[in-house]
């Protein structure tokens, strides 16, 4: 996955499927995305329940492809992280939206599976992305308007599971350093900055969204941010560790999943002074 290379990707997870199901072996007790789901036989006539495990970003990456003309069922239910419900009403692909919770779902489907499978599902082609873009739309709350300032949205942490992806007090301060910038806060839910940004997540996602697509750029770190600028279609500058997650392969500065997303990369593990730096050049360029 991280060369691109999706075909073998896909042969090797076939073979583990089959292996697992010669063994005979039971599988209720594992998690539910690893369990015997839907391994992309035709739905025709079928209903399909697609579930939402991982993190906001993960389902904003991979909702697109309820869309894939490949993923023909008589219905499809999301059930999605309750932040993200009003968001994804106008994805395409989606007849039904449900809150994701513990338990049961209380409904009725002929098949489900985790959103983050259905690449394999769909046996997905590099070539077949990005897909439709953008692919999620929300209105602004307001018309954009000129300014002499250029208008730029920053995202410095990605939470405390993977520290190697946020940016330190001091990182951040060397992106503060131009003139003729209005920072905003990205940072949601809402935290301290070190510059002087304004916030901008407020209420919720969706309101985060409308705004977000008032700014001229957005500088984020490997979190939902990115992805949700990058499923808008916005113009998306992504902070990356020396050894990313799989997704944004290795080897390249942009990224087949979103076409408007430049990607800057740690030259050596911990080194977010060179991306630092390299982004503040851009900026001084673009600026003046």
């Amino acid at each position: 996955m991280r060369r691109g290379d999706f075909v073998s990707a896909w042969a090797i997870s076939d073979n583990v499927l089959q292996e697992r199901a010669r063994s005979g072996a039971v599988c209720s007790h594992l998690p539910r995305h690893e369990q015997f789901v839907w391994n992309g036989e035709t739905l025709t006539g079928r209903r399909l329940f697609v579930r939402c495990y991982h993190g906001l970003g993960d389902t904003l990456q991979f909702v697109r492809l309820l869309a894939h003309p490949r993923l023909r069922a008589a219905e499809i239910t999301l059930w999605v992280q309750p932040a993200l419900v009003k968001l994804l009403q106008t994805v395409r692909g989606i007849d039904r939206i449900l809150p994701l919770h513990d338990g049961n779902p209380g409904l009725d489907y002929d098949v489900d599976i985790e959103i983050m499978e259905l690449p394999h599902a769909l046996r997905l082609d590099l070539d077949e992305l990005p897909g439709p873009m953008p692919y999620i739309y929300v209105p602004t709350a307001t018309p954009k308007t000129l300014s002499l300032r250029r208008r730029i949205g920053v995202c410095w942490s990605a939470g405390e599971w993977d520290p190697r992806r946020s940016l330190s007090a001091g990182d951040l301060r060397q992106l503060g350093m131009l003139s003729d910038v209005r920072w905003f806060s990205l940072q949601f839910p809402p935290a301290t900055c070190v510059l002087p940004a304004a916030p901008i997540a407020s209420r919720d996602i969706v309101e985060m969204a409308a705004r977000m697509q008032l700014l001229d750029l957005i500088i984020t770190v490997d979190t939902m941010t990115a992805h949700l600028a990058g499923a808008l279609g916005l113009p998306v500058w992504l902070l990356l560790p020396h050894d990313p997650d799989w997704r944004w392969m290795v080897g390249r500065d942009d990224s087949p999943w979103y076409p408007t997303m430049r990607l800057f990369r740690q030259p050596t593990p911990g080194d977010w002074t060179t991306v630092t730096e390299q982004v503040r050049e851009e900026l001084a360029h673009r600026v003046h």
